[in-house]
């Protein structure tokens, strides 16, 4: 609408010192609590949401865009991660004994670090926060959170969600709690001695910087920094279901997510079948008010996000793209772009050098398998990837010569609560969810006994 929706006032130094040192304070009283308080935790807001995941929902499409069938989704998927990580996660975090021939006995325990700052941001803005917190929290960590400025209402609801359930719970207040801030002041909580570790999800060059900062006070950090995600259609797969789930890929969220199908690699004798099938799915998506449920695609979140998409569209146009459907700014008012089809691509063009947040898709013809192997691997990005295919024992083979976190298998990538989730190279270090993700907040110690 490009109205005001609120004024929010930023958080001084001193007001983010005492929210700190509260954190930290609480963390002492929470680190004690068995894994059944935890567990309690964990369902008491899965209870929360799940009552409230209307109202949630509208807060989440009103601040950046997304479409509210998609919203409530969101919502939803945060109380399923509850649920999993209170079914599963005292399994993932028991002590692991280690037989040696020296010690009469050996074992590792997970013990929680302290307070783990996450800087989150607001293309997912419930389910990036409570994919970093959850699992931090359960493993008796307590969490801070600097969300997107381009968020804060979201940042104010999760708080305010957290400490409910703490307070039903008889638990510390300060276990979770939110922070407004700009750049300069985040760096400096990064900083402080109460801050055992950080996790990003953001732009290479956040990372940089926060991996900096954060290795020079020798923190850990984990981060998630976006992707090009090829998606890789071979002559035996499935068209019509691959070119239908390819688009699914590319254009949620509008096309603002970093584990969509940027990349759509064809092989050469499916091609021009296939291109003409993503279009008529293309073609079906209903533009417009994402309050609506009936709307497939809402705004980008800002103007800012939709000026980067015409830049970036229009670098590739003047250098030789061809333009097969949609591309273009579409309604007065609002960020809107009607999502579209890119083909006739070189690697000097910025839409597969960078990652394009916008519904456009990219189109790549390879003559062989090996060629989309080696156009999939031609990134500096390594998130996630797809491939379709009729034969999925081939499909696995090349499977593990991409090279990416993940790789989905006649299906779209996704973040599932009970596997690992992240990327190589450019895309991050370490991963979220799962036995893995749980993990990487802890402190993995090893006790001997002789």
């Amino acid at each position: 609408t490009e109205e005001v929706n609120a004024k929010i006032k930023i958080n001084s130094d001193e007001e983010i010192s005492k929210i700190l040192k509260a954190c930290a304070d609480d963390f002492k009283i929470f680190r004690k609590t068995s894994f059944e308080v935890r567990k309690n935790l964990a369902l008491t807001i899965a209870g929360i949401l799940e009552r409230n995941k209307k109202r949630y929902a509208e807060v989440i499409t009103k601040e950046m865009g997304k479409p509210i069938k998609q919203s409530l989704y969101e919502v939803e998927k945060c109380s399923w991660l509850c649920r999993v990580l209170a079914e599963n996660a005292e399994a993932w975090l028991k002590e692991e004994e280690i037989k040696t021939r020296e010690y009469k006995k050996s074992y590792v325990i997970f013990q929680p670090l302290g307070v783990v700052l996450g800087i989150m941001p607001w293309n997912f803005p419930f389910w990036q926060v409570f994919r970093f917190a959850l699992p931090a929290l359960i493993a008796g960590n307590t969490c801070l959170l600097k969300h997107s400025n381009t968020t804060p209402l979201c940042s104010s609801e999760i708080e305010r969600i957290f400490m409910q359930a703490a307070k039903e719970n008889n638990l510390p207040e300060n276990i979770f709690r939110k922070i407004i801030a700009k750049h300069d002041s985040v760096a400096k909580v990064i900083k402080s001695e109460l801050i055992k570790g950080v996790s990003l999800t953001g732009s290479v060059e956040a990372g940089s910087k926060i991996a900096e900062v954060a290795g020079k006070s020798i923190k850990k950090v984990v981060l998630e920094l976006g992707g090009s995600d090829p998606f890789i259609i071979l002559e035996d797969a499935e068209l019509e279901k691959a070119a239908e789930i390819a688009v699914k890929s590319r254009m949620q969220n509008s096309g603002q997510s970093c584990i969509a199908a940027k990349r759509i690699i064809a092989a050469y004798s499916i091609a021009d079948e296939l291109k003409e099938l993503i279009i008529r799915e293309i073609k079906k998506l209903r533009v417009g008010n994402p309050m609506l449920e009936s709307t497939d695609i809402g705004a980008l979140a800002n103007r800012n996000q939709l000026e980067i998409a015409e830049s970036m569209i229009k670098d590739a146009r003047e250098k030789g793209a061809e333009i097969e459907h949609g591309c273009r700014k579409i309604f007065e008012k609002g960020y809107f772009i009607e999502p579209g089809l890119i083909s006739n691509l070189s690697e000097d063009m910025r839409v597969l050098r960078e990652e394009l947040f916008a519904p456009i898709a990219c189109f790549i013809v390879a003559r062989d398998e090996n060629e989309a192997i080696e156009i999939a691997n031609a990134s500096d990005f390594g998130l996630g990837a797809s491939i379709f295919s009729g034969n999925t024992e081939k499909a696995e083979k090349l499977a593990r010569e991409i090279e990416a976190g993940m790789v989905y298998i006649n299906a779209m990538v996704s973040s599932h609560p009970l596997l690992p989730f992240g990327g190589i190279k450019n895309s991050g270090i370490g991963r979220e969810l799962g036995k893995f993700g749980i993990r990487e907040f802890i402190n993995l110690k090893t006790i001997a006994v002789k």
